[in-house]
């Protein structure tokens, strides 16, 4: 049995070590071991985690684990999995809290890179937490925040008290451009359902493409949609103070359209044709694949029968072949790339000449 794997970032102060207190001392009856990334002011607090530099695992009295990494995460989870299998520790899920303006990217790639972390953990989810106060100015001024919303398999909203409604409501729009296939979560002091945090198959290659399609069609072409031409309020050009502006803040101007994280969907109904699209998304990955955080379709391609599943991060990418089209199911290909500042109309000119 593989060893399930959370990854958990965020903004700094939005509210992550509120939620491990909350997963690690309820009564779940999961056994976790948390790997922290960074000994920082964030910390969970000394009684639960021992900070001094020779106790690198702590047990607690609810069978969970803490350890901390102070060399690599390879090396960590390696000697997590060990001590399993010998039976010196006993836990069943991890979770991977990242340091607040950490790019969850590397940490993904090791479960995908590292023959030996794949033959004992499964990465699951890639959870981002979003402090709705400050948002707005993070996301202007951090990359590494905007990047952490694009890996996003699922997004919680903390501190959405402290915002008026036009001000969250503006918030989970934009962030449903920079990452539509990401569900949203309001959270309160990290109440969160377990069933939010666990088991959520993020990086499963299964069938389902969750998009809202009343979001990707509000009035556009079928192929793609980014801020670009979207009326929402929250992309208007109104220089009155608009809810996205911060008083005495130079990048009051910056809206949805200018996030360099956004993320379009391509949509076919015609077969892809197998060879064509290996090289093509080949020389893309090549290309883009440090600017590409997350891409996922179900395919209809041309010489099977199946739906063909693919997902990738970054440079590393897989498929699968899904469950078999019903008989009167519509055969059509979506795929949805979430990335920064990615071509779209290469993609969507490179796709096109991809179908049969």
């Amino acid at each position: 049995m593989l060893i399930p794997a959370t990854v958990l970032t965020g903004f700094l102060g939005a509210g992550k070590t509120t939620l491990l207190k909350r997963v690690l001392s309820e009564d779940h009856g999961h056994k976790i071991a948390i790997i922290e990334n960074e000994f920082g002011e964030e910390n969970i607090d000394n009684d639960i985690l021992v900070s001094d530099t020779k106790e690198h695992i702590v047990q607690m009295s609810n069978g969970c684990v803490c350890c901390t990494i102070r060399e690599d995460l390879r090396t960590t989870l390696q000697e997590l999995a060990e001590k399993k299998r010998k039976g010196e520790l006993d836990f069943d899920r991890v979770v991977i809290e990242t340091t607040g303006l950490a790019d969850p990217g590397p940490v993904a790639q090791t479960f995908f890179m590292d023959d030996e972390i794949a033959e004992s953990f499964l990465l699951d989810s890639v959870l981002t937490l979003v402090d709705a106060k400050h948002a707005a100015q993070t996301l202007n001024d951090r990359q590494e925040a905007r990047r952490q919303i694009g890996f996003a398999d699922q997004i919680f909203i903390s501190k959405s008290e402290l915002v008026s409604k036009d001000e969250l409501e503006a918030l989970q729009h934009r962030l449903k451009h920079m990452n539509p296939r990401a569900p949203q979560h309001i959270v309160h002091f990290g109440e969160i359902g377990i069933d939010k945090v666990f088991d959520l198959r993020g990086f499963n290659l299964n069938t389902t493409l969750e998009i809202d399609p009343d979001f990707l069609n509000e009035g556009h072409d079928h192929h793609h949609h980014d801020g670009e031409h979207c009326d929402h309020p929250s992309h208007a050009h109104d220089h009155h103070g608009d809810h996205d502006h911060v008083p005495g803040h130079g990048h009051g101007h910056h809206h949805h359209h200018d996030d360099d994280v956004k993320s379009f969907v391509f949509k076919a109904d015609r077969p892809l044709d197998p060879a064509k699209l290996e090289d093509f998304l080949g020389a893309i990955v090549n290309i883009y694949g440090p600017r590409m955080l997350r891409y996922k379709g179900v395919l209809h391609m041309k010489g099977t029968e199946r739906k063909v599943i693919f997902q990738g991060v970054h440079q590393l990418m897989g498929s699968d072949l899904g469950q078999p089209w019903e008989k009167n199911e519509k055969r059509m290909s979506k795929m949805v790339f979430i990335g920064i500042d990615l071509p779209r109309d290469i993609f969507t000119q490179g796709l096109e000449q991809c179908l049969c």
